[in-house]
């Protein structure tokens, strides 16, 4: 047994000087990163980084640590006409792509035509409905006519630009680009070796100033079990972790604990078109009988809040903190039996011969959405429910959504329209994707929604969310469970590491490397 540990330190010491390419973690001015998950492609009209931080571009505009929009690649904030139909934007002057070209109003153009292209297999088209037309007035100036005032439209400019001239006489969705791009951002891409990884070069001429970490190292590892495993083996520099795994550094010499407060929910998506859990009070009598606090005590060891509806608490201006299900298997208890799904002597709930039954699927490597599937599943089951759990894919998830549960992720701290409308109004239901993934339909909540995103007037949004949220939790879709902290471990070498609130999407694009390239080595 000692000769068995002796040898396992010795590894580890030997692991924690050097990166999985040989090369020393210990610069700092180099840094390797273990990733949970990794994209499917680098074209932002794909739909890559569509909310900013994408390291390799950047937008017309980005966002601080506070989440206020500032100019990016935009030379003061996009303005907006009257009646909110004309946005119009002014680029800086002399920016240049990574390959030297000058950056144009002609290559915004193309960028934005191109995700509203309907060949084009854009995953983020949704988000620029509104969007008619693109138009260059000048090599400097774009203007976004839009078919309807849509209040949010400037968080919808964080899109990375793309040089219209390396997509000449080549299909998009299939373009070299998409895996070797030019952009105008602080890093390029040197390689990418997928399902192992990527390393980024600082670009030494960027626009923004030239980032003081050189070299960027980003592995992909989706088991979260695996990263700890590999951190701890000291090959990496810093990952993120769930909140119970990463808790294990907070007195560890040398390493950081990074908790950064999102807006990322996880939630069960519940079918509407399962005949169980068609009715609206069946899916509240769920909703009523999760514990949500005790996952965030027990899961989450603290580092989340609970939630309700897609409405983050850190929308502070939009979160409606009365629209909650209290914990309360009684009224829950009622509701099934309303319904119609009694409980017979074994304490199994049916209905007309029919038992009661909600599978509950979780992706098969993600250990936080393992156990918060296993504490819904418990919960419900408690209510006379069978509701069995099983480990799968997303894909699987996706063929699955008429006739089982599953836990889900998504959310914005941007604004209410880009938390809720795909994820809720019933244009969406069936469609495919990960939009309306449970088939919701609810006419009040249609209303409010487009309401909420055709209005200019911020009393007239504020009252329209207010009566979205009022309406969801009367005819809840999902069980919305928890709003995730998102915690990661790093090795203590650089400053300039600044909190931000943080979306769904936290792999290298957010995170708490959102603003890396303004880190430097501490002396």
């Amino acid at each position: 047994m000692r000769r068995t540990v002796c040898a396992l330190l010795a590894v580890a010491l030997l692991a924690s000087c050097s990166s999985p390419d040989g090369a020393a973690t210990g610069s700092a001015t180099s840094i390797v990163i273990g990733a949970g998950s990794e994209p499917e492609n680098l074209n932002p009209v794909l739909g890559y980084a569509p909310d900013g931080a994408a390291k390799i571009f950047d937008g017309l505009v980005s966002r601080d640590a506070s989440l206020a929009l500032v100019p990016a690649l935009a030379a003061e904030l996009p303005t907006a006409s009257a009646d909110g139909l004309t946005w119009t934007a002014k680029l800086r002057k002399d920016v240049m792509f990574s390959d030297g070209t000058p950056v144009t109003a002609q290559d915004v153009v193309f960028t934005y035509k191109s995700v509203l292209d309907k060949k084009v297999n854009s995953t983020i088209a949704s988000r620029f409905d509104a969007v008619s037309d693109v138009v260059a007035v000048d090599q400097q100036t774009v203007e976004f006519k839009l078919s309807y005032p849509y209040a949010p439209f400037a968080q919808q400019l964080a899109l990375g630009i793309v040089p219209a001239a390396k997509f000449s006489g080549t299909d998009v969705n299939s373009a070299p680009f998409n895996t070797a791009p030019v952009g105008t951002g602080p890093y390029t891409v040197e390689s990418w070796r997928k399902g192992d990884r990527m390393v980024l070069k600082a670009n030494e001429k960027y626009w923004g100033g030239a980032p003081a970490i050189k070299t960027v190292t980003v592995v992909f590892v989706p088991d979260d079990n695996a990263r700890a495993t590999r951190m701890a083996a000291g090959e990496f520099d810093g990952t993120v972790l769930p909140p119970k795994l990463a808790q294990t550094y907070r007195d560890r010499s040398g390493y950081r604990v990074v908790q950064n407060p999102s807006a990322d929910y996880r939630g069960l998506g519940i079918p509407s078109e399962l005949p169980f859990t068609s009715s609206a009070r069946v899916r509240r009598a769920i909703n009523l009988g999760i514990n949500r606090q005790a996952m965030i005590d027990a899961v989450l060891a603290g580092s989340g809040k609970p939630a309700a509806t897609p409405v983050s608490p850190h929308l502070k201006d939009w979160y409606a903190a009365e629209a909650t299900f209290a914990y309360d298997v009684s009224e829950a208890e009622k509701l099934l039996d309303e319904a119609g799904w009694r409980q017979g002597a074994d304490g199994k709930r049916a209905k007309d011969g029919q038992p009661a039954r909600l599978p509950v699927l979780y992706p098969a490597p993600d250990v936080l959405r393992k156990e918060l599937a296993l504490a819904a599943a418990s919960d419900i089951a408690k209510l006379g429910i069978d509701a069995p759990v099983e480990a799968t894919t997303f894909e699987l998830m996706l063929q699955r959504q008429k006739e089982a549960a599953a836990i889900w992720g998504g959310g914005d701290p941007y604004d209410p329209d880009t938390a809720a409308y795909t994820l809720l109004h019933s244009r969406y239901a069936g469609q495919p994707g990960y939009v309306n993934m449970t088939h919701y339909r609810n006419s009040t909540v249609d209303t409010a929604l487009d309401t909420g995103r055709r209005s200019l007037d911020p009393a007239a949004r504020k009252q329209a969310y207010a009566d979205f949220q009022k309406a969801y939790v009367a005819d809840p879709g999902w069980a919305f469970l928890v709003f995730l902290d998102h915690t990661y471990v790093l090795r203590d070498k650089w400053n300039g590491q600044q909190t931000q609130v943080e979306p769904h999407d936290h792999g290298l694009v957010h995170a708490v490397w959102w603003n890396l390239e303004r880190w430097t080595p501490k002396q």
